[in-house]
């Protein structure tokens, strides 16, 4: 914990390309899978491995790697000018129709 706030450990896996620096600097928290890319413990870092932490942030070469607040992913946001749509809780309506002709 960092000053009374949570601070969870986030990977874009988008962006990673594997290079396994955050494994060797935070082993306590982040394992590599068979291709080399980082599995991230679930939950808070410790506030004894927030300094480590925030050093394999850092040496992160294409920037993957980040401290978030709070325990839970952020969902991604609708791009502007579309809404956000939850998802259908039974298949009905035109596509679902069109689907089954």
């Amino acid at each position: 914990m960092s000053d009374g706030i949570a601070l969870r450990l986030d990977v874009d896996r988008i962006r990673c390309d594997g290079y396994g620096m955050c494994a060797e600097l935070l082993p306590e928290l982040v394992e590599l899978d068979d291709w080399g890319y980082p599995i991230v413990r679930a939950g808070d870092v410790p506030a004894d491995l927030l300094a480590h932490a925030r050093r394999a942030v850092e040496a992160c070469p294409v920037l993957a790697l980040r401290l978030a607040h709070g325990l839970a992913p952020r969902r991604a946001a609708p791009a502007p000018g579309q809404r956000a749509v939850a998802p259908a809780a039974n298949a009905s309506g035109p596509a679902a129709v069109a689907s089954k002709a």
